[in-house]
């Protein structure tokens, strides 16, 4: 039992890290899992979106909150990623956040909608589909493999 809450917190941890900026990655984590066959599917996609939702959160939080501190070499973001996400934004609007699971790009857009001020309830909905549907993607292609 303890085991199996460690692997679901492991698994949530490195969904939530991913989410971030800063540089990790959970689909492997997932995939893995799902391989070893030692908890349910669906579960697992479930802890893996509230982590990579909840990551994401945090960027949102981010740009609202710490744009001020943008120029500063600890910022989370480069000003090339931002400048980056703020153009995909400025032309696809909220829309953009389902990009928000794509590599590179995906984590900035999620701090640049706080930025912009993208209320959270929109927020959530859109990050939710995307993640959330990457990850079944992937536990769909994995469990073709098993």
């Amino acid at each position: 039992m303890v085991a199996e809450a460690g692997a679901y917190l492991g698994l949530f941890m490195a969904a939530f890290v991913a989410a971030t900026i800063l540089p990790a990655q959970s689909e492997s984590v997932l995939v893995l899992m799902i391989l070893a066959g030692k908890q349910p599917v669906a579960a697992l996609v479930a802890v893996a979106s509230l982590g990579n939702v909840l990551g994401s959160v945090v960027n949102w939080w981010l740009g609202r909150s710490l744009e001020r501190f943008g120029a500063r070499r600890w910022f989370p973001a480069s000003g090339e990623a931002l400048e980056r996400a703020r153009r995909w934004y400025a032309r696809y609007g909220r829309w953009s956040l389902l990009a928000s699971w794509l590599p590179i790009i995906g984590d900035p857009i999620t701090v640049v909608a706080g930025v912009l001020r993208e209320p959270l309830m929109s927020f959530l909905l859109l990050v939710t589909l995307a993640k959330t549907g990457r990850y079944i993607v992937l536990a769909l292609a994995a469990v073709g493999f098993t």
